[in-house]
Formats: C-alpha cells, sequence, structure tokens
C-alpha cells in the first residue's frame, strides 16, 4: 500500500478527528484544516496522543479559495477527505442559506484547487439523508430525495458537483461515503463528540442529561410507525466509520463510488437510550415532545457494497457506543 499526505477537512471534528487517528495509524500523513465553528484546537493535540505522529493544522475556512490554494501550494497532497461543513438536520431548515452557502462552496471551492493541483482523489462525507422518504433499507441505487430538509440537499448538490467534475476529468476519483448516526469514541477517552451549546445530535444530549448539565432528554414524536414509535436509526461507531473512509481511499479508483457505511440495522431512539442505561448503569430521564420538522421515521442502509468491494463491515455494537460516549463524558471531566 502506497502512504498518502492527506488533507482532512473539519479534521478537528467528531468525525474527522477520528478519522484522522485511523488514517495515522494506517501510515498516512494528515494536514488539518479547520476553522474550529464546533470543534476545539485540543482535540489536534488528542490526535497526536493518541497516534505518537505530529499533526499539521490551519485555522481556516475551507469556503476560501485563497486561504485553501496556499494550503495545496505548501504541501505535496495525494488526497482529500472533506468533512468540512454544518450538519444539523433541525438548523438547517431555520439556517438554510448559512448551510447552502457553507456546504456546498466549500466543496466547489476544494474541488477547483484540486484540479489546479493535480490532486485527483476526494473522499467526500455525505449522508443518508439524501435519501429522504425512500423506502428502508436504503441502497446506493435510489433516487436522491433529500427534499425533507436544506443539509440534505447540500449534501445532494455536492455529491452531483463532484460527479459532474469527475464526469468532465475522468482522471478525478470520487468516494461518495453516505453514512448513518455515527456514535461513540475513540477507546481511549480522549476524542468524542462535544459540540458547542445544546446538542443537536442525540447521543451527546443523553450523555449531557447523564451527567444532569440538562435535565432531561426531549424525544421528538413517539407516533412514528415504528417499533416503539420514536424514530429508528442505524447507529455506527465512530471508529467504524473512520475506518470505512480509509478503506475508500485505499480502494479509490478512476470515476465515481457511491457507499453506505453503516450496520444496516436500525435501532430506535427509546432502544439506545435503555442501552445506555443498561450499559452505564445510569439513568437518562425523557419526555415526549412534538415532532421535529425535516425528520423522518426510519433510516437504516443496506451495506453489502462496502463489504463487497471495500472489505469493510462494522464491528462495533451498541452496547460499544453508548460505553465509548460515556468514557470519553467521563474522562471529559
Amino acid at each position: 500500500m502506497t502512504f498518502m499526505n492527506i488533507l482532512v477537512t473539519g479534521g478537528a471534528g467528531f468525525i474527522g478527528s477520528h478519522t484522522c487517528v485511523a488514517l495515522m495509524q494506517a501510515g498516512h500523513q494528515v494536514i488539518v484544516a479547520d476553522n474550529l465553528s464546533n470543534s476545539k484546537a485540543e482535540t489536534i493535540d488528542k490526535i497526536k496522543q493518541i497516534t505518537g505522529y505530529d499533526v499539521t493544522f490551519y485555522r481556516v475556512d475551507v469556503t476560501e479559495e485563497e486561504t485553501v490554494d496556499d494550503i495545496f501550494a505548501k504541501h505535496s497532497i495525494d488526497g482529500i477527505i472533506h468533512f468540512a461543513g454544518f450538519k444539523a438536520v433541525g438548523e438547517s431548515v431555520e439556517k438554510p442559506l448559512a448551510y447552502y452557502y457553507n456546504n456546498i462552496v466549500s466543496t466547489m471551492v476544494l474541488a477547483k484547487v484540486s484540479k489546479k493541483y493535480n490532486v485527483n482523489r476526494f473522499v467526500f462525507s455525505s449522508s443518508a439523508t439524501v435519501y429522504g422518504e425512500n423506502e428502508v433499507p436504503f441502497v446506493e441505487t435510489m433516487e436522491l430525495l433529500p427534499t425533507t430538509n436544506p443539509y440534505g440537499e447540500t449534501k445532494a448538490i455536492s455529491e452531483r458537483i463532484l460527479t459532474d467534475v469527475s464526469k468532465s476529468n475522468p482522471d478525478f476519483s470520487v468516494s461518495l461515503l453516505r453514512y448513518f448516526n455515527p456514535v461513540g469514541a475513540h477507546e481511549s477517552g480522549l476524542i468524542g463528540e462535544a459540540p458547542t451549546g445544546i446538542p443537536n445530535n442525540l447521543m451527546p444530549y443523553v450523555t449531557q442529561v447523564a451527567k444532569r448539565k440538562l435535565d432531561k432528554l426531549r424525544v421528538y414524536g413517539n407516533d412514528y410507525p415504528t417499533v416503539d414509535g420514536t424514530g429508528v436509526r442505524d447507529y455506527i461507531h465512530v471508529m467504524d466509520l473512520a475506518e470505512g473512509h480509509v478503506a475508500a481511499l485505499n480502494n479509490l479508483t478512476e470515476g465515481v463510488h457511491i457507499y453506505n457505511l453503516g450496520t444496516g440495522q436500525g435501532t430506535s431512539v427509546l432502544q439506545l437510550v435503555k442501552a445506555f442505561e443498561e450499559v452505564n448503569n445510569i439513568e437518562v430521564p425523557y419526555e415526549i415532545v412534538e415532532r421535529r420538522p425535516g425528520d423522518i421515521a426510519k433510516c437504516y442502509a443496506d451495506v453489502s457494497k462496502a463489504r463487497r468491494e471495500l472489505n469493510w463491515i462494522a464491528q462495533r455494537g451498541i452496547a460499544e457506543m453508548c460505553r465509548d460516549a460515556w468514557r470519553f463524558n467521563t474522562f471529559a471531566d
């Protein structure tokens, strides 16, 4: 295997930081670009602590073309993994312009500069949200129906942009990774999901309630057509997801390749809460509130293509996800 210099945008964030660890443990070198809008600079030091290797870090906004160009000019970059983007479904409904600008412009800038410097490996952090209200399990060949929220639209539009760039430049190799609901943390407890403000995602909300920083979990709706009325999602351990990115990068060939990264199994909100309580022996009070705009009833993956073509499969279960998320939060104190 050839070791590469990889630019990781959003590399100080939740998924990005774990992917940096997985990349470095696989022998690659990492350059991180992150504006720290929803992450912390100290995460970079923790990546170094876990791996024992140095990380080149730029605090920049990748919507700014001149800044991105400077990074490419300074380094011999072999590939990009693009995480940098806003990612909360509910917030995207409230702030559509911010989501469209940040998520789409960053993709266009990176694709443009990549072409200029002849960097032809591009792994894109997409989302299962692009499937919208398709029937589950979601398969990569489905028509995209992301109209339930602006966040999903930004991912679908970015996918189309990168696909068209690849069509116009056959050497440009793209992997579009549609992943589901990453949770958990690195087993060291050093890095994990630590959003600023009140969390938008379920697991960090659960951990803050467990720590009594928030009084109770708000479960958005219990009248969906699911096992217990609460939304069903395909939760995947963040280290499994990180290893999926490395597999996609290492197996990248010419053209556009699309993969679901999930476990292939759905878990309801209340099932996850119960598992968290049992694994960590702690109570998580909750209340049922109205449905959240943009949410769907069920979302889980058909993961057979990633297994077949990338030789990748999720190894960690719900218990490990709950255990590692709680360990990170207790270590963080």
